[in-house]
């Protein structure tokens, strides 16, 4: 029996079966499945054809022993409950499958040895690379370790020594973003609610944050910077410290959704309207900010990008490309909903 393309169709076709059905060699054929190699699209189309009218379909085991791989990456992230990391991993699972790797979730509860842990199955070939997103980024143990990782790339945040490829978005650039979106409302006294101090993203908001004033040729006053988790509990926590200031600033940044929604718990127990009261913008954009009362201005991250990107460099990585060590930044947008107006007092 012949498939309208005029190609025998076989039970249990072989790699040889397709090769020899496009006229290429087997190991041309071989280097294309696992994306090793760049052909011309009538050469790949033709093999597309073949493999579609052959019904092949690749043995993974077998495939595995011959590349000597596992076919399979891994995603560390801290907290996978966290709406951000979800996203970010629904993002890299479907960016993998296009790619025809298995995706394993290593979430780590921010621990260290967690870490460290999920580095010796890298090490021990239990997956051919990791996408590393960790809250731990000051701990030097964790910068020696990567140093010896050569199919790592750091996803959300650098880690200071080392020199793995980074994807991350413009931090800094949304912090500017959002403290100027407050400073045009009329806001004079701003907050910052950041994350960990030692982290490069709670970094570079900040400085964004600061650009901003410094841009804006304005007295501003800043209240208060104060940094914590990435979490909820710090919002509350620095909620409740703003609220005991005489006076309480008229406008904050929140550097991420997690931290807004501790904030905003807080404000609603003690009867301050957002936007009214007080003006309030998060970093992230990644929970359902627009159903909230009133919907929530945030600086919106390029989750989808950052994890397709960081997959395509991971894939670079294993298929032994030299790539220079180096950060990648995506840009921020800007969405304006109705929790900042200017301040009416």
């Amino acid at each position: 029996m012949e498939d309208n393309r005029g190609i025998p169709a076989r039970k249990n076709a072989t790699l040889k079966d397709v090769a020899e059905a496009c006229g290429l060699s087997v190991a041309a054929v071989s280097r294309y499945l696992n994306h090793s190699i760049k052909l011309p699209q009538s050469t790949t189309d033709r093999i597309d054809a073949a493999i579609a009218a052959l019904n092949y379909r690749p043995n993974p085991h077998a495939r595995s022993l011959s590349l000597g791989r596992s076919e399979t990456i891994g995603l560390v992230v801290p907290d996978i409950a966290n709406p951000y990391f979800a996203h970010l991993a629904a993002a890299v699972e479907q960016a993998a499958a296009e790619y025809g790797l298995g995706l394993l979730l290593c979430p780590t509860l921010s621990r260290t040895d967690r870490e460290l842990d999920y580095l010796g199955r890298l090490s021990r070939q239990h997956v051919d690379g990791l996408l590393f997103v960790t809250n731990n980024g000051d701990d030097p143990a964790l910068a020696r370790a990567l140093l010896g990782a050569k199919t790592v790339v750091l996803v959300d945040d650098d880690i200071d020594g080392t020199t793995a490829p980074t994807i991350m978005a413009d931090s800094e650039q949304g912090g500017r973003l959002a403290t100027a979106l407050l400073i045009e409302q009329g806001h004079r006294s701003l907050a910052y609610v950041g994350g960990p101090q030692g982290l490069s993203s709670s970094r570079s908001r900040l400085r964004g944050f600061r650009r901003a004033i410094a841009e804006s040729g304005q007295t501003i006053a800043i209240a208060a910077e104060l940094h914590g988790p990435y979490s909820s509990a710090h919002g509350r926590i620095a909620a409740e410290q703003l609220l005991a200031l005489d006076p309480v600033p008229t406008a904050l940044f929140a550097a991420s959704d997690e931290i807004a929604l501790g904030v905003l718990s807080v404000f609603k127990q003690r009867g301050v309207k957002v936007g009214v009261d007080i003006s309030v913008i998060a970093f992230d954009d990644v929970g359902p900010l627009e159903l909230f009362d009133p919907p929530l201005t945030a600086i919106r991250q390029p989750v989808n990008a950052m994890g397709r990107r960081a997959v395509q460099i991971v894939l670079a990585l294993i298929n032994g490309e030299a790539l220079l060590p180096a950060t990648e930044l995506l840009p921020v947008e800007l969405i304006i909903r109705n929790s900042v107006k200017p301040p009416n007092r």
